[in-house]
């Protein structure tokens, strides 16, 4: 029941911030809201983060089954490092001591919609229950609630990507995708990650992929050989500004 309540809070809340908009166009001339709209801007999700150090972040999207988590776990626990989990909705609901387990294990957890639909063909209304109802499923079962949001299939628009974010939600992508879920080798897939990973990096995995255990160990002894530092996504973002190709950066003050 309270989970409804707020449901419904949280949708409300997205429909009068859309109205709101609505009502403030019709407030001005044709020519005044054509200069509005032309100074609009592309809204663009997190893909990297600009850092002086060799923070990185690895993050594991969960959808389809749980059979390698718990060894996911192990593994990160092994070598003293920290990932960031994206939960879809039904997953949570299916495997929640999982969800329970990665909270307990220091690694954080993200929101990945109730459904893993095409994202960007659903209105803010929708937007808003796919995300809602997820983010207070994590915060009953845990409660911390998620603080960022990745978009199945890397699929987004504007309005997901601001939707999102009226939810306390920031969106977030990655610039090194594993391509684990292809049935890749554990070499093959040491091969994808570990020559493309920079400073600030957010390297994509999934949790049930046919080769993420034996791979995960190598590609974390080889970066922390290298210097890098895996940590979770609040460790490595900051506030800040995402430039047009998804890095963000650090705001400088005016001098």
């Amino acid at each position: 029941m309270i989970r409804c309540v707020r449901m419904r809070t949280l949708v409300a809340a997205v429909l009068l911030v859309v109205a709101a908009a609505a009502a403030f166009g019709c407030l001005f001339d044709d020519d005044f809201a054509t200069v509005y709209a032309n100074a609009s801007t592309r809204e663009v999700p997190i893909y990297r983060v600009e850092r002086s150090d060799k923070k990185i972040a690895l993050t594991f999207d969960a959808a389809w089954g749980a059979d390698k988590t718990r060894g996911i776990l192990d593994i990160l626990d092994r070598y003293g490092v920290k990932g960031t989990f994206f939960l879809v909705g039904f997953w949570v609901d299916k495997f929640p001591e999982e969800v329970k387990a990665i909270a307990e294990s220091g690694c954080e957890i993200g929101n990945h919609s109730e459904n893993h639909l095409e994202m960007s063909k659903l209105d803010a209304a929708k937007i808003a229950q796919e995300l809602g109802s997820v983010s207070a499923k994590i915060e009953d079962l845990t409660g911390e609630k998620p603080k960022y949001f990745r978009p199945p299939f890397g699929d987004y628009d504007n309005e997901l990507v601001l939707t999102a974010r009226s939810l306390g939600l920031e969106t977030v992508q990655w610039d090194v995708d594993s391509l684990d879920w292809k049935g890749l080798s554990a070499s093959e897939i040491v091969e994808r990650v570990c020559p493309k990973v920079r400073a600030g990096s957010i390297v994509l995995f999934h949790n049930n992929s046919d080769h993420i255990l034996d791979a995960l160990p190598k590609i974390i002894a080889r970066l922390i050989n290298a210097g890098y530092e895996p940590v979770t996504l609040s460790e490595l973002i900051y506030d800040g500004k995402t430039d047009a190709n998804g890095e963000l950066h650090a705001i400088k003050e005016a001098i």
